[in-house]
């Protein structure tokens, strides 16, 4: 029998986030615009205290992943995804992912990661259904999502206020059954 890495793709791979990775993450949490396409909340920034307490926090949890998006080849941090709001009877969760560094948006790096994480979520998790939300002027994002298989489900209408201007926020799932790469 042949074991599959699930972490690890052509180009990137999920790891777990090290102490260094802290003032990286800290610049995209500085860094308004990756946030205002990263989340719906405001575009807040965190501090490196907090964020580490956010790493501990998700570390300890039943209920949420998070992993480092690094490319293989230097072994750059690049970005950050992983699964919240896990309901284990249910074989659900939500999933979230964010390129924070710019130069590795639009080369298929994000493309990799999701399915690597949608992978591990499905076959090792055993999710039956992987689900998400996104405000409808990230494009971008649609597009990767449907690429994906990723099924709209839903509009929350004017759920996001950007700049005194309401945004629709999307819903999305993907059953198991549905998950072909």
């Amino acid at each position: 029998m042949i074991i599959k890495e699930l972490l690890k793709g052509d180009s990137v791979r999920l790891a777990t986030f090290s102490d260094d990775n802290v003032k990286t993450l800290n610049n995209w949490y500085c860094d308004s615009e990756f946030l205002r396409y990263y989340d719906y909340l405001p575009a807040f920034p965190k501090s490196e205290f907090q964020l580490i307490e956010m790493i501990k926090d998700v570390r300890k949890s039943n209920d949420m992943y998070i992993f480092a998006i690094r490319e293989k080849l230097n072994d750059k941090l690049i970005g950050v995804c992983g699964f919240e709001n896990i309901i284990w009877n249910n074989g659900t969760s939500n999933i979230y992912i964010g390129l924070g560094d710019k130069e590795y948006r639009g080369k298929g790096m994000a493309k990799e990661a999701l399915s690597l994480a949608i992978d591990f979520g499905f076959m090792e998790l055993n999710f039956h259904r992987i689900q998400l939300s996104v405000i409808s002027y990230n494009n971008a994002a649609i597009s990767l999502y449907e690429k994906l298989g990723f099924i709209r489900e839903g509009v929350m209408r004017e759920f996001v206020c950007r700049d005194n201007k309401r945004f629709d926020l999307y819903t999305y799932g993907l059953l198991r059954r549905e998950w072909v790469k």
